[in-house]
């Protein structure tokens, strides 16, 4: 029996404003704030230009770029603890995240 992957690496995804913009829409599980949920599945998700555009269309609806985690973590603190996270945290502070 031969068994495939059930999911293709994508490499080099292009990401249309559209597409970013889908990020606004992920809903988050009960128990967790709705504006940290979508920076941090945007930062798992993106490339650092791609996360800079989403912050500024998650800014512009008013969102909060400082929410906290379950842990009470921001995603500005999760992301500064990553080695190759310098493009993505610079963004985060550019945008007002502490």
């Amino acid at each position: 029996m031969v068994l495939k992957k059930d999911k293709v690496k994508v490499v080099d995804e292009v990401w249309t404003e559209d597409r970013v913009k889908e990020f606004l829409e992920i809903k988050p599980a009960e128990d967790v704030e709705a504006d940290f949920h979508m920076l941090m599945k945007a930062y798992q998700s993106m490339r650092a230009d791609d996360f800079s555009d989403f912050i500024g269309f998650f800014l512009a609806e008013g969102r909060n770029i400082n929410a906290k985690g379950p842990q009470g973590q921001t995603v500005l603190s999760i992301v500064s603890q990553h080695r190759n996270s310098g493009e993505f945290a610079e963004a985060l502070k550019a945008n007002g995240a502490e």
